[in-house]
């Protein structure tokens, strides 16, 4: 997507307001910036909480302009890109539940963020929210943790990317996403995880640096060889998660293995 075609799509027109909803009820509680905090310290949240929701293919922020609050991503899936002066467009991230918007004490956006299904955030007005990590050592310790998985979860991308087989490739990058899926519903490991893919392919193959070609390719083999099984296009099931993780490359700790 050029840098005109996300200008048109202003993410003032593009978000809507989303029901309010008590952190108890929550289904990220347990991962969100907020998950180390106090009733008290929720309560000092609350006041400063809203939640938006944006349909898939939206912009959610975008790359050079400000952005006035922070948040987690409740539920959806978006993606982070950098856009250059050309026009050319590279996705370096992804965003799941859970996972944390923006950043405290910037005031420009470094990436463009766009829902690639239906994304509903928890959000929080940026400037209380720094603010507030002064007063608040469990959401400043915790979102120390977010921030250095982060780092952690890129590294190993940088792997992904530049170590492993197309296999391997798009072996990683479905176990993410199982993996998370599998978090936020505390599956036991011996469970079967299933999950609607979040990317077409084509978003695939650029987020992996393949073609669109080998990208479809694995996943046929992948379902040929009983690794995952696909309901259509999009619907995965995963029936035995060490055989994915071991597909990654990774051992069964999802750790990679050396």
């Amino acid at each position: 997507m050029s840098l005109m075609q996300i200008k048109s799509n202003n993410t003032s027109a593009a978000f809507q307001k989303a029901p309010q909803m008590n952190c108890s009820d929550c289904q990220i509680r347990h991962r969100a910036v907020c998950s180390r905090c106090s009733d008290d310290e929720l309560v000092s949240l609350e006041k400063i909480k809203y939640y938006r929701t944006f349909h898939a293919g939206q912009t959610i922020a975008l790359m050079g302009e400000s952005m006035d609050f922070v948040g987690s991503v409740v539920t959806g899936i978006a993606t982070l890109s950098q856009t250059m002066e050309d026009g050319r467009t590279q996705m370096v991230g992804l965003l799941l539940p859970s996972d944390f918007v923006g950043r405290p004490g910037r005031d420009g956006v470094v990436y463009n963020v766009q829902a690639t299904t239906d994304v509903t955030l928890c959000c929080f007005y940026r400037k209380p929210f720094e603010d507030l990590m002064v007063q608040t050592p469990h959401l400043v310790q915790r979102l120390l943790q977010i921030t250095l998985d982060e780092l952690d979860a890129a590294r190993e991308w940088m792997l992904v990317l530049g170590r492993k087989t197309a296999r391997e490739k798009l072996a990683s990058l479905l176990a993410i996403i199982a993996r998370r899926y599998a978090t936020l519903r505390k599956l036991s490991p011996d469970q079967a995880i299933e999950f609607d893919l979040p990317l077409t392919r084509e978003a695939m193959s650029d987020y992996l640096g393949l073609t669109l070609e080998t990208v479809s390719r694995q996943i046929n083999a992948l379902k040929k060889d009983g690794v995952i099984e696909l309901d259509g296009k999009r619907h995965v099931r995963v029936p035995d998660m060490r055989s994915l993780i071991a597909e990654a490359g990774d051992d069964a700790d999802g750790g990679f293995v050396a």
